[in-house]
């Protein structure tokens, strides 16, 4: 038979990789970390201070750590394998007998043990094909005694189906174990739950499998660390049924979520105790409960799409809920978190659609709180404090849609201003009329505040800002309102560039030059000028016969005065390294920034985003000075800019001069250079 091209072999190959389980793959890298100790030996990482031993992938063994634990390294035999006197690493597999010997092989003896004990041990040393589930010798040993006891009390009934409650009739290896499927059992076929996780965790009914694919002549043996128990129970009958979920229970009869927690499917449910409904304030939880929308939030908040048992949660991970947002889900040791915090009371309560877990702390959503609430969990908390001096709390806390511009804390390390009418007016100014969200804001658009103010949206590539404030975080959107950190306090427009000139006695001397050069309807008419206003102290550090000369000639004047302005608005929170504007006059502007000062042409700017309806105004203590101008480009010749190459070219190739069509070319624009410069 002809041999297939290399190619398609090692295709063939890595299409065989890539279909092996994420088990298989964690038990291939610990292979590899430990094939130094000889053949078929594997790394193991061992939480310091337990028994609990992990296969490890490529993170966890950089890492060290498992739940935020250090473990130690040690190297064991891989599943299957065994010893061999003298000789090094694991070089014998294990012989290969029925499964009531394997049992004792394995390291479930005590499973063993009761199988002869239960009268269980003829049919799994006879012939068939089967897979258990063994629990550990360490996994018997921890059922409470009263288990136990009523097991081993009433060994040919009650200890004979537990133990056929965990067999499969069946052979079942890790890579059949698929995520979310379920095993009829041998136990009047109740389901046995299987969850195959992609960090390589496989449980059974939330038991972690320790050691796999043990072969036997009549099947499989899978370790397990947990001895697992029927569940008949929905999720909601579990709610049903538990005490201390009473007050979850009124709440989901009132969400209408009953049919959701009763339906199939694979749920985790973070069930808050009524403990956990007692830590909110009375009047949150009245509001919540009272409000439909607010309440079926909340609740899906406590709801993963997935079923996560403990065991598969070995670091951090993110994970979705029904009501779209996301929980970090964690663990430290022993403990799972939530969002970083053990609140998590009684773990892997089973169910046939799911598992429960519960929790002793409400989790709130940002979708069911109020915008006070959510301003008071973020880095806005002082702004909330100057919104209610300023009596403004019922905008934050009632039904109305708006969207609240607070600027973040660091804006008030010098303390809150004083509460007067204009503060209150200013406050007003902060509050936008509409539940928005930055995604959807487009540049040039006009929002309405309460005070009554226009503002305008600015987007940049690197800002989002509305007049001279710029988001600085993410959108918290609550119940009825929005929250939008911002970096500085908002100081809407009052008049038009040149009313807020003639407003401020610092520009003075450059009102009169716009008058006098004849650009003062420019700047009043409707438009999106930035411009770089020198002082009167600017002006005054000039030479007095420049300055007198300057005066004097209207035009170079409005030259200057061009050079000052450009026609789009930059406001300094979109000003990162280098921003280059064209001016008014067409040379370029270069504003940059320097140690969080503004510099226009490396002159610090003395006040930057003095906010005008047709514009932004900079304060700037001198005068800028335009480069020469230069010459006007025409459309059948080469652009300015060749101009200079060729003015610095130290000679021109004699060879394009002789060239028919590009002397022309070249005679005109030597002409033009003697023009403008009087010859080289």
């Amino acid at each position: 038979m002809a041999r297939p091209p290399l190619p398609l072999l090692l295709l063939a190959l890595g299409l065989a990789a890539a279909a092996k389980s994420p088990y298989q793959q964690v038990l291939q890298h610990s292979r590899l970390r430990g094939r130094q100790h000889g053949p078929n030996v594997c790394a193991v990482q061992k939480l310091i201070g337990t028994n609990r031993k992990y296969f490890t992938n490529c993170k966890q063994w950089y890492q060290r750590k498992i739940c935020g634990k250090s473990t130690v390294i040690s190297y064991e035999c891989c599943p299957g394998y065994e010893k061999v006197p003298g000789e090094k690493g694991c070089p014998a597999a294990l012989p290969l007998s029925n499964i009531y010997e394997t049992l004792g092989v394995v390291g479930s003896a005590t499973t063993q043990l009761y199988s002869d004990r239960s009268n269980l041990r003829p049919e799994i040393e006879g012939p068939g094909s089967f897979t258990i589930f063994a629990p550990s010798n360490e996994a018997w040993a921890s059922l409470s005694a009263e288990t136990l006891d009523s097991l081993v009390s009433n060994v040919n009934i009650e200890l004979l189906n537990a133990l056929r409650y965990h067999m499969v009739d069946k052979r079942v290896l890790t890579d059949d174990l698929k995520h979310g499927t379920t095993l009829n059992s041998m136990y009047q076929n109740l389901p046995i739950q299987i969850h195959h996780y992609p960090n390589g965790i496989v449980t059974v009914n939330c038991a972690r499998l320790l050691k796999a694919d043990h072969h036997a002549t009549n099947g499989v043996v899978h370790v397990i660390d947990k001895v697992i128990a029927t569940t008949t129970n929905t999720i909601q009958q579990i709610i049903e049924t538990e005490d201390s979920l009473e007050t979850l229970r009124t709440a989901v009869a009132a969400s209408d979520l009953n049919s959701l927690l009763e339906s199939e499917g694979q749920y985790t449910l973070l069930a808050p105790t009524n403990e956990a409904f007692e830590k909110i304030p009375r009047e949150t939880l009245n509001r919540i409960l009272g409000d439909p929308e607010a309440l079926r939030d909340l609740l899906n908040h406590h709801i993963l799409k997935s079923a996560m048992c403990a065991e598969a949660i070995i670091a951090g991970l993110t994970m979705e809920t029904l009501e779209g947002t996301t929980l970090d889900v964690g663990c430290s040791g022993e403990e799972l978190t939530l969002n970083g915090k053990p609140i998590i009371a009684n773990k892997d309560v089973l169910a046939t659609n799911g598992v429960v877990h519960f929790v002793n702390e409400l989790l709130i959503p940002d979708s069911a709180k109020t915008l006070f609430e959510l301003a008071q969990e973020s880095e806005v908390s002082k702004s909330t404090d100057l919104f209610r001096q300023a009596g403004l709390s019922s905008h934050l806390t009632g039904s109305e849609r708006v969207t609240l511009l607070a600027p973040v804390n660091d804006v008030f390390k010098d303390g809150l201003p004083v509460i007067d009418s204009n503060m209150k007016n200013l406050l007003l100014n902060h509050i936008v009329r509409d539940q928005l969200s930055s995604k959807y804001l487009y540049h040039g658009q006009k929002l309405q505040t309460l005070g009554d103010k226009e503002l305008r949206v600015f987007v940049y590539r690197n800002n989002l800002c509305i007049e001279n404030a710029c988001i600085a975080a993410h959108d918290k959107r609550g119940r009825f309102g929005t929250l939008f950190s911002v970096d500085k306090m908002l100081t809407p427009p009052t008049g038009s560039v040149m009313d807020v000139l003639k407003a401020d006695h610092r520009f003075s001397t450059l009102v009169a030059a716009i008058q006098s050069a004849g650009l003062t309807e420019n700047l009043n008419r409707p438009g999106t000028f930035t411009v770089f206003a020198p002082t009167n102290e600017a002006f005054r550090a000039m030479p007095q016969g420049e300055l007198n000369k300057l005066m004097g000639n209207a035009k170079e004047l409005a030259n200057i005065l061009k050079f000052h302005v450009a026609d789009e608005i930059l406001v300094s929170g979109a000003v990162n390294a280098l921003v280059r504007l064209k001016s008014m006059q067409g040379d370029k502007l270069e504003v940059s920034m320097k140690n969080h000062v503004i510099h226009i042409n490396k002159e610090p700017v003395a006040e930057s985003d003095i906010m005008a309806t047709n514009g932004v105004i900079y304060a700037v203590n001198s005068v800028l000075q335009p480069q020469a101008s230069r010459p006007q480009e025409r459309g059948d010749e080469p652009a300015d800019p060749a101009l200079e190459i060729f003015k610095q070219a130290s000679a021109l190739s004699k060879v394009s001069q002789r060239n028919p069509r590009l002397a022309p070319v070249y005679s005109r624009l030597l002409a033009r250079m003697k023009e403008n410069s009087g010859g080289f």
